[in-house]
Parts: structure tokens; sequence; C-alpha cells
């Protein structure tokens, strides 16, 4: 018999997560700017993929649950395809492909991911990538990609991670099951097979003082757990609903970090508050567009937060938490936008929200199936998107000789979220991804490509002076306005520093943090 290791209690969670409109696949487009050898491709995939054992194990389930298998008849040529675009517009082509394979299920009679390599893109090539994500949580899978990698078009070919390495730990090993266990198996113990167990779960989540006794930290997460359970839900918007299960797929050229940089060290905001008050920015000017309302409009988005130690490091698996942001969609003012999301970003600072949404996974990942849905369903409810916004390698990369100049990466909408945002950054540079559902919205390029025109607004305000005229945001923007409407103001490459200070954030200029640029 092959070798079998029980799944993880959270891996299990986000297998069984799996819906015919959400399939829970991290999927990946990798573009190069040459021809990339398929024969050399294979033999990357062999010597420094499959060391990682997950690859080359299928899921199979039986009475007790689910296990991983080894895969005695594994094919690598089952998980490597050769693709070819129709004739059209390559970009829109190859969007057009991604979209169709995440809207595919994986063979679950196969381990879980597949690699498909498209000739001829561009001058090029590229790779989309499918992986599910029991396999393994974002943060993982990029040390697995670079794994796969080379800093150099000529370098030897190396071999992988040896195989201990690779290996998973066990459900007892992982530090939720030495921290968090006692309150989850609290939980699970409140829950009986009946129609009303999840009122039960509900009781015992909203009365902390059932499970102050398991932790030392129970006070802080029984609170969270029942703030989130009583959160109320987010604007109801055209990104909301239920989804249809066929996706649309665009990103966005690169942009340059460095002038992101330069931007928010001269307004004391983060790469991460621009970023994020420039996709608020996008979806208010698209629904704008749409002649749908904007007023006092919130769109909730799930961000996953990493939870690895350094001892986590090469194993696969998920050690993540959530935390959830709400986009100011309603703030039309760029300025006000973006300090109004520095603001929220610094509440969640400290907050126990992640323990507690990883301790959820994990609960629902040893309850029944229909409690996980239940409560999968409830959080959802709860949001319009999920997000992720990940650094990627600073320098440039090759694989199998072909060099790497674009990759985005999205992770799946579970329940009934219908869009996904993806900030990824590499070489110097960022790059948006949109995913949503047709059923919302059928066209997300038209979002995709209002991302750098709003974070462009703060570039051309930064550049204008005198700055002790400016004292508010309002200021800011009219002034703003009047310098578009007589064509004074240009795109400019890279901002100039401003002469004198940046005025701070309304009615907390006194309060106002230190400046935490990335």
């Amino acid at each position: 018999m092959s070798k079998r290791e029980r799944i993880s209690p959270v891996d299990t969670a986000w297998l069984r997560m799996d819906r015919p409109n959400n399939l829970m696949m991290i999927v990946g487009v990798m573009m190069f700017d040459g021809p990339m050898d398929y024969a050399r491709l294979r033999r990357t995939l062999e010597t420094r993929l499959l060391p990682y054992r997950r690859f080359r194990q299928k899921v199979v389930h039986d009475a007790t649950g689910a296990w991983w298998e080894d895969d005695a008849d594994f094919d690598l040529d089952g998980h490597l395809h050769h693709a070819a675009l129709p004739a059209g517009d390559q970009k829109v082509e190859l969007q057009k492909m991604a979209a169709e394979l995440m809207s595919t299920p994986l063979d679950p009679n196969r381990p879980l991911w597949s690699y498909h390599l498209v000739d001829n893109y561009d001058g090029g090539s590229a790779l989309v990538v499918r992986i599910h994500h029991c396999i393994a949580d974002g943060i993982a899978l990029i040390g697995v990609m670079l794994s796969l990698t080379d800093t150099a078009p000529d370098a030897p070919e190396r071999p992988g991670p040896p195989l201990e390495m690779a290996r998973e730990d066990g459900p007892d090993s992982f530090f939720w099951n030495r921290v968090f266990e006692p309150v989850t198996q609290g939980m699970i113990s409140a829950i009986n097979l009946s129609t009303h167990a999840w009122l039960k779960y509900f009781e015992l989540l909203t009365h902390p003082g059932q499970v102050l006794d398991y932790s030392r930290q129970g006070v802080s997460m029984a609170a969270e757990l029942g703030n989130l359970l009583i959160m109320p839900s987010d604007s109801q918007t055209r990104f909301k609903g239920k989804p249809g299960g066929t996706k649309a797929v665009a990103w966005s050229e690169p942009m340059p970090l460095t002038e992101i940089k330069a931007v928010g060290k001269a307004l004391g905001c983060s790469v991460n508050d621009l970023l994020l008050s420039s996709v608020a920015g996008a979806l208010r000017a698209y629904l704008v567009e749409q002649g749908d309302p904007v007023e006092g409009v919130e769109v909730r988005a799930l961000v996953p937060v990493n939870m690895r130690s350094r001892a986590d490091e090469g194993k696969l698996g998920n050690r993540f938490g959530l935390v959830t942001l709400l986009l100011p969609v309603y703030l039309e003012n760029p300025f006000e936008r973006v300090f109004e999301v520095r603001r929220r970003m610094d509440e969640l600072k400290g907050s126990t929200l992640p323990v507690v949404a990883l301790g959820i996974l994990a609960a629902t990942g040893l309850a029944p199936k229909f409690v996980q849905d239940i409560a999968l369903d409830i959080l959802a409810n709860k949001a319009s998107a999920v997000m992720t916004n990940v650094p990627g390698p600073p320098q440039p990369l090759y694989m199998a000789g072909a060099h790497l100049v674009q990759q985005i990466f999205w992770v799946p909408q579970s329940g009934d979220i219908g869009m996904g945002v993806s900030i990824l950054s590499y070489d110097g540079k960022v790059q948006f991804g949109l995913v949503t559902d047709r059923h919302f919205v059928t066209d997300p390029e038209n979002i995709v490509s209002r991302f750098r025109p709003e974070f462009e607004k703060l570039v051309y305000a930064l550049l204008l002076e005198p700055w002790e005229e400016l004292r508010t945001p309002e200021e800011i923007a009219q002034s703003l306005e009047e310098e578009l409407a007589v064509g004074q103001c240009a795109p400019a490459s890279k901002p100039r520093s401003p002469r004198r200070k940046p005025p701070a954030a309304p009615e907390a200029a006194a309060e106002a943090p230190p400046s935490r640029a990335d």
C-alpha cells in the first residue's frame, strides 16, 4: 500500500471548500519574453518540483477523513500540457484561457495541480499554473515557484530541495494545536448533528465567558469571534451576489515600485495603503460609470495574513489567518481616501482576528462538512472580495532559461465571493490582477485600467505647489481639478520630492503615526 499521511484540519477545510461556482485553486500566469523549451521545463519540474512530495500525492478519502497518498501511477505528462492561443489579441486570448482554467476543476484522481505552457505568446511564451489551495497557501507557493527559477539564463540545471524539506507537518505539530486547539475543540464539542447545530456554535462563540478558561488569550479571541459573527455585511453592489461559476480575468501593466514608494514617503503612508486606496478608487470609478450609487458604499475584502515562522520555511500546507478590510469606495477625494485606508489598516495592528480565522478553519476542518459550509457562507456574505498583496523577488528571474517579465497569481474566492484582487511585486515593479465572476462583472479590464490613473491622481497632486496653500485634502483635490482643466498637468514618470511637508490626515494630524512607507 502507498504511504499515507492524514491531511491537517486546516488543509482539509480548503479541500472541502470547492464549489462548482468557486474552485479552490491558486492560479498564476507567468509571461516570458522569449521561447521556453518544453523539454527543459519538463526537466525543471521533474528535478525541482517533484521533490516536494505533495506534488506526487493524490487525495483519498475513507470513513476517518482525508489523506495524502503517494500516486502509484503518477505521470508528469498528465500535469504538464502544451497549449496554443487562437488568433487575435494575445493578451485577451491568454486572459480568456486563464479564466477558463479557473472555472475547470482539477482531476480529483490525480495530484491536484497542472502547468500549461503557451508557445508564441507576444513573441515569447507564457505559463498558466493551477495548484489546489489544500496543498499550500500563497506564501509557501511563492517559495516553491522561486525554487524553479534561476538568476541567470545559463544557470546549470540543479536539483530541487531534498525530500525531507518537502514533508508536511502532521496535524498535531502545528502551533494552533498548542495555542488554539482547546478553543476549537470547545467549539466543536458544542456542535450537534441537528438543524440547530450552527445556533449552538454561535451561542458559544458569542459568549466569551464560556471559552475564557481555554487560553490566556481567550478574552480577545472570543471577542473577535463574536465580532466576526455579528459583523454587518458590506454594501450591496454589483460585486455581490450568487456567482455563476464562469470567470473573467484581467491584469494591468506593471507600475514602477520606486514611484509608489516616493509617493508613500511624501504622504507618510505605506505602499500597501496607496495600493489599496487605488483599488478602492478604481472600484468607485467603475460603479459611477455603470450608473450605480456610490454614496456610503464600502466594499469589504478578506485579506490573508501570513502566520509562518522561520521554522515553517520549506514546508507546504496552509498557515495564514484573515483580516477584514472595508474599502472606503464612497470617498472621491484621493487624499482623503488614502488617509482613511491608512487609519483602518492601523486599527488592524495587534488584532487577534488572524489567529481566530485560522482556528475557525481548523475547527471547520474537523467538523462535519455542512457545518463548514454554513460557517463559510456566513463569512462570505460579509465580504465582496478576496485581496492579496504579496511581495515577490526584487531581481529578474529565469525559468528553464527563459526570462520572466511578468507574473500574477490569484487566490480563490471562497463561498459566494465573486471577486479577487491580486497585487504582486516583482523586479522593481507592481502589478494588479483582477478576477471576477461574469455574473457580476463581464469586463474586469475596465476596472484594472483604472488602478494606475487613481494612483496618478496622488502623483499629480504632489507636484502642485505651494504646499502652504493646500491645507486639506479637499483643497488639494480642488487645485488638482483646476490644473487638469487648463491642461497644466501631465503624467510624470517619477515624482519629485515636495519642498514642504504635505498635509496630514484630516482630524488626526496630531495623532498621525510616523512614516511607514515600505
